[in-house]
């Protein structure tokens, strides 16, 4: 019996064996096969099938250019063209993208600066908006001739939000995944570490929560700043299901610059945003940030997307409040309350909406480098601290950001130099009481 035992792993491991053996390939070419296939010339592969052209004329040049030499007009230029692809019986037309919506990719190694943030992201652990949201600024923003020149937009609380706008690719659920609760100490110790000199931080909106998520806001930006106080924060956040008390708690947390997106038009806002998300909402939150710090105390800023159907009297309206006739003076703007203003926004940014995927909005019209440039001015001219407008300008763009640093260090100045006046002021009536 302990024999049969030990021999019968043996005889299995034969059987097995045998099976094995006995396999052969899918298919094996016979030898007429081999022979029919072989090359005569001895040579191994098989002989390459010749190709006829029944023309054998080369066109000139010319034949291939435009038939006019005279340059394109500026509506010519910048019309968006199209393409017809797809086989007979299933062509459809594409529209392809202007020229100035083309950027270069970025190249680490073209640019030292810029893979070395790539490669201390990787080692940090954080994740960026830059990545994710694939941004042609990513470049520009993260190739400065330092890293406290750069900027980078860190993404908080997860990257599952509980609403559906329309324009973005961001996954949505009504169960996200719960707060890690040590993101607040590991972002600001990666950020202290990394040494940048402006920092974003995002969101998505976690209406699952009972505050939204500010408190988790509030509490990173107190770290970052308890850890490096010369770094610059901005915070750009929902809109807190319109609980004007949790905009409290990050405005009041630390931070220098307080970012809500309007996104577009009060129009097309029902039909791009998420419908718990409202326009004069995101003015409530904006002009309640202003309420809490003071109109010198802290930055706010918004930004719009263009290219969604927007009218240019409804831009009009939303940055202004009431219609522009078309035949009145630029100028006479300034004289005129702005729907943003009213409520003492600072900086807006002007961009071009991009589709993310066929489930999202279509692009209705991109919008011309000129337009952009003419929204500029006008929001200049009704008194806006700044506006970045362009058709790559996005939300967290790095030319905003270091004009906002330069207002927040002159800010910083002036206050500095009233205190030292005012502490100059006292000596002198300290002195004067002496002498009396």
């Amino acid at each position: 019996m302990p024999l049969q035992r030990i021999q019968a792993p043996l005889r299995r491991s034969l059987a097995r064996a045998a099976v094995l053996s006995s396999r052969t390939y899918a298919t094996i070419p016979s030898p007429s096969n081999a022979q029919a296939q072989a090359p005569a010339n001895g040579t191994t592969g098989t002989k390459p099938r010749p190709t006829y052209f029944k023309d054998t004329t080369v066109a000139s040049f010319s034949e291939f250019l435009p038939s006019s030499s005279a340059p394109l007009s500026p509506s010519e230029a910048y019309e968006p063209r199209t393409a017809i692809v797809g086989p007979e019986g299933r062509k459809r037309t594409i529209t392809r993208l202007p020229d100035w919506l083309k950027t270069p990719i970025p190249s680490p190694g073209a640019n030292p600066n810029f893979g070395k943030i790539k490669a201390d992201l990787r080692g940090l652990g954080l994740h960026t908006v830059c990545e994710e949201a694939r941004c042609p600024n990513i470049g520009e923003c993260w190739g400065g001739s330092n890293k406290a020149a750069a900027t980078a937009t860190i993404m908080l609380m997860g990257d599952t939000c509980t609403r559906g706008c329309r324009f973005c690719s961001v996954k949505t659920s009504r169960r996200p995944p719960p707060l890690d609760p040590h993101e607040p100490e590991n972002t600001a110790e990666a950020l202290a570490r990394w040494g940048l000199g402006y920092v974003v931080l995002t969101s998505v909106d976690r209406d699952d929560l009972a505050d939204g998520g500010a408190r988790h806001f509030a509490e990173t930006i107190r770290r970052i700043k308890a850890k490096k106080p010369t770094m610059l924060v901005e915070a750009l956040t929902g809109d807190f299901m319109g609980d004007l008390d949790m905009v409290k708690i990050v405005a009041e947390s630390g931070l220098d610059v307080y970012a809500h997106n309007v996104e577009t038009t009060e129009g097309l806002t029902p039909y791009v945003r998420d419908r718990r998300a409202t326009f004069r909402q995101s003015l409530k939150v904006l002009e309640h940030v202003k309420a809490v710090r003071g109109k010198e105390g802290i930055i706010t800023k918004t930004s719009i997307m263009l290219g969604l159907g927007e009218t240019e009297q409804e831009l009009w309206e939303t940055l202004r409040g009431e219609s522009q006739p078309l035949n009145q003076p630029l100028l006479d703007v300034t004289k005129m309350p702005a729907e943003l203003r009213k409520v003492d926004v600072d900086v807006v940014t002007f961009g071009q909406y991009m589709r993310p995927t066929k489930r999202h909005l279509k692009v209705e019209r991109y919008v011309t480098p000129d337009e952009f440039e003419m929204w500029r001015q006008r929001a200049i001219d009704m008194g806006f601290l700044y506006c970045a407008s362009g058709p790559l300008v996005r939300s967290s763009y790095k030319a905003g950001e270091a004009f906002i640093e330069n207002v927040l260090r002159k800010r910083a100045g002036e206050r500095a130099l009233a205190a030292e006046k005012l502490g100059q002021a006292v000596v002198a009536e300290e002195a004067s009481d002496k002498a009396l």
